[in-house]
């Protein structure tokens, strides 16, 4: 008798093959922008330990954005399991996190170019999960549920 631990065609919209890969590449890019939020405070407490100028709006965003990180992989867990309200906040955090932390990093004499050049990168995972939450695949998951 075979069974199958992750049934891929459940009864609800939210467990067709289409969302569990869109949710997996979601939490994938989560994840990667969580590695690369750690090494971009790696690279802050380097920096800093080396005697470079490192200001406390470096110090706070690098602690921040890992932590968010995590809570944003947790959001999306809910999503996966169908919470509709935790869909729409991944999707709007998603949106709103690389406009926000490339237009202040933007701004003279916030940060130096190395770290908006590392912040820019560390958002590219979310716009990806931008696009996700934004694809076919999801959009019509949570339409259905409505």
């Amino acid at each position: 008798m075979e069974t199958n631990a992750h049934p891929t065609t459940d009864a609800t919209p939210h467990h067709t093959p289409q969302t569990l890969r869109a949710f997996g590449t979601a939490m994938n890019s989560i994840t990667v922008y969580g590695a690369l939020g750690a090494i971009a405070f790696l690279a802050v407490a380097v920096a800093a330990s080396s005697g470079h100028m490192v200001n406390t709006f470096m110090w706070v965003r690098a602690v921040l954005l890992p932590v968010v990180a995590v809570l944003i992989y947790r959001m999306a867990i809910s999503a996966s399991q169908g919470s509709r309200r935790a869909f729409e906040r991944v999707g709007t955090l998603a949106v709103i996190m690389p406009i926000a932390i490339i237009g202040v990093d933007l701004i003279p004499g916030v940060c130096p170019p190395w770290y908006a050049a590392m912040q820019a990168v560390c958002m590219l995972p979310v716009i990806h999960v931008a696009l996700i939450t934004r694809g076919s695949a999801l959009r019509a998951a949570f339409l259905r549920g409505r």
